[in-house]
C-alpha cells in the first residue's frame, strides 16, 4: 500500500474533511442513529451506495490522470449527475476545492494543476483521484481511500454527537474492513472498463450510479437546519 493514502485518508489533513458528517448529523437529529448497532447499518447502508459510487469515481479520475490530456468537465459531469442533492453537490465541489489546494503544495504535478485550471471547483472524488495519483498511488488504491472516508468521517462524527464508545466505534470499522477491500476492488475493476475511449463524452457512463434517497433527503434537511455542528 502507498503510504501517501494514510495521509489522504487523515481527517487531520488541512482540507476540510473533519467539518462534514455525511449526513451522520441528521441521521442522529432523527433519531435514525442513536446507537452503535444503529450506526453499523448507517455506515453499511452508506458505504454500499454513496461510498460506491465515491469510491469507482475516485478511481476512475487517478486512473484518467495517467493520461496525458485528460478531459476533466466529463468526469466532473459524471459526478455531477449521480449527486442528486444540492447540499450534497455544493459540499462535494467545497471539499474537491480545498483539497486540491492542499494536494498541489504536498504533492505538486502537473496534473492538479491542469485540474485547478480547467474545474476550479471540481467534486471531491475527481480531487482525490487526482492527488492520489500525484502521490502515487493506484486506481484501487485511491478507491480504497475514497471508501474508507465515505464510513470513517461519519463514523467520527457520530461519536462526538452522541459520546459513544470510541473503541465500539472503531470495531465496527475494523469488522467492514473485508467490505471496503470488496468496494475499492470493484471500484477499480469499474474504472479500468472505462478506459479505453476516455476522451469520449460517454466514456464514463458504465461506472455505479447507485442511488441513496435516504442520504438526499438527510443532506437537504441538513442545509435547511438552523444549529448544526457539521457542514454537511
Amino acid at each position: 500500500m502507498n503510504a501517501a493514502l494514510l495521509l489522504l485518508s487523515d481527517s487531520r489533513l488541512p482540507a476540510g474533511g473533519h467539518a462534514h458528517s455525511g449526513g451522520a448529523e441528521q441521521a442522529v437529529a432523527s433519531g435514525a442513529v442513536h446507537d452503535v448497532p444503529s450506526l453499523a447499518g448507517f455506515l453499511h447502508g452508506r458505504l454500499r451506495t454513496a461510498g460506491a459510487v465515491t469510491a469507482a469515481l475516485t478511481a476512475a479520475a487517478c486512473a484518467a490522470s495517467a493520461r496525458p490530456g485528460v478531459a476533466w468537465g466529463p468526469l466532473d459531469a459524471e459526478v455531477d449527475a449521480r449527486t442528486a442533492a444540492p447540499a450534497q453537490r455544493t459540499a462535494s465541489r467545497t471539499q474537491g476545492r480545498l483539497l486540491v489546494r492542499v494536494a498541489c503544495r504536498i504533492w505538486p504535478s502537473a496534473v492538479l494543476g491542469e485540474l485547478a485550471r480547467t474545474v476550479p471547483d471540481p467534486h471531491h472524488p475527481i480531487a482525490l483521484g487526482a492527488a492520489a495519483h500525484a502521490a502515487g498511488a493506484t486506481p484501487e488504491e485511491a478507491a480504497m481511500a475514497a471508501a474508507y472516508q465515505a464510513v470513517s468521517g461519519p463514523a467520527t462524527a457520530v461519536v462526538r454527537l452522541l459520546g459513544l464508545d470510541p473503541v465500539a466505534v472503531h470495531a465496527l470499522l475494523a469488522r467492514l474492513t473485508p467490505e471496503l477491500t470488496a468496494v475499492a476492488a470493484e471500484a477499480g475493476r469499474a474504472a479500468a472498463n472505462c478506459l479505453p475511449d476516455p476522451g469520449l463524452p460517454d466514456a464514463w457512463a458504465a461506472l455505479p450510479a447507485y442511488s441513496a434517497p435516504a442520504l438526499d433527503l438527510l443532506a437537504q434537511r441538513h442545509a435547511r437546519a438552523e444549529v448544526r455542528l457539521f457542514v454537511s
